[in-house]
């Protein structure tokens, strides 16, 4: 008899075959569920009353997309009004008021070839005497978008992940920059019927500019009503610290994203992890707030961060915060964060 058909062989490959088609099960349940959502309805509102476009449980994954600031999309066709229309809400399972959510980017990606960006450097980030010798706000009308003469384009590639200003062009300097796709807005439905317009930021997050809001990073936000709503928008593909334009390289985006719920969080300001760093927002409003309170929201939550999830004793927290913090300007118009290097914490506690 030759070993082929051998009865132990036969055996053999029947066990094999089990096995092999056992660990193909389980592989599958427990693959996360996925949803892709793009909806034919974007938001410019964080308004609770808005009708729910997915509900998802913890661990659940979504795929979607984003359009820029203007309502284009990735075929730079407009899909919905200006200004950072969002897609959303989504439904969180279990998230309750008093809980926070954990926005895990997995991918942040850049979907179409082109972005825009504003002519100048906005008059809110520069001294007077400056402003009075500013060139004109117009470069040429229509560019970019009808009727607006400050956008320049911005020719992006795809695959080296590369922003180039396509004109003006510049006599001494290669206007070329490696693209580091962002989302600007990302927010929940604020406490009560307060529905804030995708504009400002604030607590519940919003149209915060953090460059920190990319693949790899969690997004940490409280919530203030059940399913917390989540919103998100205006993708930016590469962005200064501040935005001292008042806007970045805007474009749409591809977005894959997770959740979890941490029960009875007590969250005050929007918080953000990524490899290196845990990070607090002070997360203000625009041309409300002032740096130095968006300082000291930031700074103040920092220390309840290292006290509360860290164990640091309190005089630990402000002296680790005093040798290696580092502050960084969210945007100019009023909001900043604290950052603080993972490498310096202990093992944080269970929640």
């Amino acid at each position: 008899m030759s070993i082929r058909h051998h009865p132990l062989r036969r055996g053999l490959v029947a066990v094999l075959s089990i096995a092999l088609a056992t660990t193909s099960a389980l592989a599958q349940a427990s693959a996360p569920i996925t949803y892709r959502v793009t909806p034919d309805t974007n938001w410019n509102t964080l308004d609770h009353r808005h009708p729910v476009v997915q509900r998802i449980k913890p661990g659940e994954v979504v795929i979607t997309k984003t359009l820029d600031a203007t309502g284009y999309d990735e075929r730079d066709v407009q899909r919905a009004a200006a200004s950072n229309p969002m897609v959303g809400p989504f439904f969180i399972e279990g998230a309750e008021p008093g809980d926070a959510i954990a926005v895990h980017f997995r991918r942040i990606r850049l979907n179409r070839p082109t972005a825009w960006s504003f002519y100048r450097i906005g008059t809110f980030a520069l001294l007077p005497d400056a402003v009075e010798k500013l060139y004109p706000n117009a470069y040429k009308p229509g560019t970019v978008r009808p009727n607006r003469p400050n956008l320049l384009l911005w020719d992006l590639d795809l695959a080296r992940s590369v922003a180039r200003l396509r004109e003006p062009q510049s006599a001494v300097a290669r206007m070329e920059f490696p693209a580091k796709p962002m989302l600007g807005v990302v927010g929940v439905a604020p406490a009560g019927d307060f529905a804030p317009t995708s504009g400002p930021s604030d607590s519940y997050g919003g149209n915060m500019d953090f460059n920190e809001v990319r693949e790899g990073a969690t997004l940490w936000l409280p919530v203030f009503h059940p399913g917390a709503l989540l919103f998100m928008g205006d993708g930016h593909a590469l962005m200064a610290d501040g935005e001292p334009s008042g806007a970045g390289l805007e474009t749409s985006m591809d977005v894959e994203f997770s959740v979890e719920v941490r029960k009875n969080a007590r969250l005050t300001n929007p918080r953000v992890e990524n490899a290196d760093y845990v990070i607090a927002v002070g997360s203000q409003r625009e041309f409300v707030s002032t740096l130095d309170y968006a300082l000291k929201v930031a700074t103040t939550d920092m220390v309840r961060w290292l006290t509360e999830e860290y164990k640091l004793e309190p005089w630990a927290a402000h002296l680790m915060i005093n040798a290696v913090g580092e502050y960084e300007v969210v945007t100019v118009a009023g909001s900043m964060a604290l950052k603080v290097p993972k490498a310096h914490l202990p093992a944080r506690s269970a929640p």
